[in-house]
Order: structure tokens, then C-alpha cells, then sequence
């Protein structure tokens, strides 16, 4: 297997802790960082994700992006949960496999499904093992911060509610602070938007995040915005199928011509470059070409993986699933589709 050393740098060691099973078809994997020769602390923020490399015999293997459960702010560690998807090679290997002791190759968390503010009430949404990433915010928004959360989540049915015990907990510890609506199709059918209306709060200053299906999170989306929130306060995060494996990288040429192309500053994860982008070039392909560390998974625009801030200047971008219109305003574009369109760039990748 090649990995090229940003790749490598990027890469850690995860060691399964405890399995715990959430349904018949889910299960929660409790990790830790094995690596001994170079330890890293693991670093996340509440709704991002992990990249797995899963064994295959066939294709050496394959990586897949699994939503992180647990919170930095109130879990001793960090833990992804799996629901089998039915002809999903990846889930039904780590749910059928995963075991007290088994090691697994990660790429260090990543996304930018994560609140920015923490100062207005939270209405979540959420259908089936869309509660993922959910829960992990839910869990910080009542550890650390103060505001009103609601959440409302579909599933199919009682059994197939993923942290129902967890889920009651918190309501109980925070009687006056969450609100848990289930949305259960086996009582109430399939999710409508009239129906998801009828549930949301009458809060237009609240902040929404929205995970599960497309269709499912359109409802959502339409039935907040007759709520009364703005669009611009709305997240949705995208699961999308990452096509390359970042794991399979080739070693990356060493960079021609280095002062030809747009200057860019770039601050990434606290450390501060200069370098020069070749004319239609990403700006990740020319951060990974000079040796920076920079952050990626898909390299296709969906995952948000590698969104920065674009301080001064303008790029555009070749493609993009992910961000929304109030990222875009806040200036956030994705490396892996950012070509440089004006003399020089100011960027920050945090």
C-alpha cells in the first residue's frame, strides 16, 4: 500500500475499546489512539467525522467516513456508531467484525457539520442513523453551554430508535433544557412536511441541524422555514460516497516552477506557510505538493473535509456539495475545488 507522507502524517491508529449495540442493526464502537512511536491526541469537534480504512480482500481496501457519536466536551473518549446498510460492504464488515482489540487506520477527524455559535436555541432534526453526528452537538450544547435544545427524530420504529436509553438520560437530566420528539412511522407514517411543521418549536431565533436523508431533510428544511427560521440558520449534513481512497494516494511529485503562480498565505492548524499555486491548480493539489499537512478526504467537493476561510481575495470553486449559502457568505470555500482567480491569497484552515 502507498500513502504519500502528507497522507501518512494524517493518518492514526485506532484501537476498538468496548462495542456497545445500540439495535439488532447498529452498533457503537468506543475508540482510543494505539499508536505508540508517535502518540496524537484526538481532536474533534461535535459533528465530525472519521475516515476509515477497512481491510478488503479484493481492492486492499476500502475507506468510508463514519460520523463521530460522542463529545469532546463530556465523553472520557471518542466513538463513531455504525448502522448496517443493506449491500454496504463497509458497515456490515464493521458490524459483524468489530471487536474489543481490533485496530483500524483513521484519518484524523474531519467536517464542517459544526455549530459556530453556541448562543441561540438549537432545534435538531434527525431521521434514523442521520442521530449520529446529532448527538454528538446535542451532548456539548448541554454539557457546556446554556441555551434550549429540541430535538426531533424519525425512525421507523421504538426498535429501531439508536440511543433511546442515552437519549432518555439526557432528558432526564436536563428536564428543563431538552425536548425529545420522536417521529415513529410504524404511529404516525412516513414524515410529511405538514406533519414535521406541526412539531417544531416557534422559535424564529433558534439554529437548525438537519441529518438524514435528502428527501427526509428537505421536509425538515421546509417545515422550519414555515416555522418561521431563516434558511440562513439552517445545516444540513450530506453523506456521500467518498469515490478515491485516500489511503491509496500516490507519492506526490515534488513541485516545479515554485515561484510561478498566485502567492498564497496559508494558516493551517496553527501553523503559517507561503507558497506559490501553479495557474489551474486546487489550492489543495499545491498545499499537499509543498509538504503541508493539509486536511482532506474526498477531494470531490462533498465531504467538507477540507473547508477553510478565505480571508482576502477570490477563488472559484469546480464544484461543490456541502457548503450553504451562509458558510459561502462567510467566506468558506473547499481547497480540494478552489482554483486561485485573483493576484494573491490569504487563507486559514482551522
Amino acid at each position: 500500500m502507498t500513502i504519500d507522507s502528507a497522507t501518512s502524517a494524517r493518518t492514526l491508529r485506532l484501537q476498538v475499546e468496548n462495542v456497545i449495540e445500540e439495535t439488532s442493526d447498529a452498533v457503537t464502537l468506543v475508540l482510543s489512539t494505539s499508536d505508540t512511536d508517535r502518540p496524537a491526541p484526538f481532536d474533534y469537534r461535535p459533528g465530525q467525522f472519521l475516515t476509515l480504512e477497512i481491510p478488503h480482500e479484493e481492492d486492499r481496501s476500502v475507506a468510508r467516513c463514519y460520523s463521530i457519536s460522542s463529545s469532546p466536551d463530556c465523553d472520557d473518549r471518542p466513538a463513531i456508531s455504525v448502522k448496517r446498510t443493506p449491500g454496504g460492504y463497509a458497515s456490515n464488515w464493521l458490524c459483524d467484525n468489530a471487536a474489543v482489540g481490533l485496530t483500524l487506520s483513521a484519518l484524523r477527524p474531519a467536517g464542517s457539520f459544526v455549530p459556530s455559535r453556541w448562543d441561540k436555541p438549537l432545534v435538531l432534526v434527525a431521521a434514523g442513523s442521520g442521530i449520529t453526528p446529532v448527538l454528538s452537538i446535542l451532548k456539548t450544547a448541554l454539557a457546556v453551554h446554556h441555551e434550549r435544545v429540541v430535538l426531533i427524530y424519525a425512525n421507523r420504529s421504538a426498535e429501531s430508535v439508536m440511543f433511546a436509553d442515552t437519549l432518555d438520560d439526557l432528558v432526564e437530566r436536563h428536564p428543563t433544557r431538552l425536548e425529545v420528539i420522536h417521529w415513529l412511522e410504524s404511529d404516525r407514517g412516513m414524515p410529511t412536511a405538514t406533519g414535521l411543521r406541526n412539531l417544531m418549536p416557534s422559535s424564529p431565533a433558534s439554529d437548525a441541524y438537519l441529518c438524514g436523508p435528502a428527501v427526509f431533510m428537505d421536509l425538515a428544511h421546509d417545515a422550519l422555514v414555515a416555522a418561521g427560521l431563516s434558511p440562513d440558520a439552517i445545516y444540513r449534513e450530506v453523506f456521500t460516497s467518498i469515490q478515491a481512497n485516500p489511503f491509496h494516494t500516490s507519492v506526490a511529485a515534488p513541485p516545479t516552477a515554485t515561484d510561478v503562480g498566485t502567492p498564497v498565505t496559508a494558516e493551517v492548524e496553527g501553523e503559517d506557510y507561503t507558497f506559490h499555486c501553479p495557474p489551474d491548480t486546487v489550492l489543495l493539489d499545491a498545499m499537499l505538493d509543498h509538504g503541508i499537512d493539509a486536511p482532506f478526504v474526498c477531494r470531490e467537493g462533498n465531504c467538507g473535509a477540507c473547508a477553510f476561510t478565505l480571508k482576502a481575495d477570490e477563488v472559484e470553486m469546480r464544484v461543490n456539495d456541502t457548503l450553504d449559502t451562509y458558510e459561502l457568505g462567510e467566506g468558506v470555500r473547499l481547497a480540494c475545488q478552489s482554483v486561485p482567480v485573483s493576484g494573491s491569497i490569504d487563507m486559514v484552515i482551522e
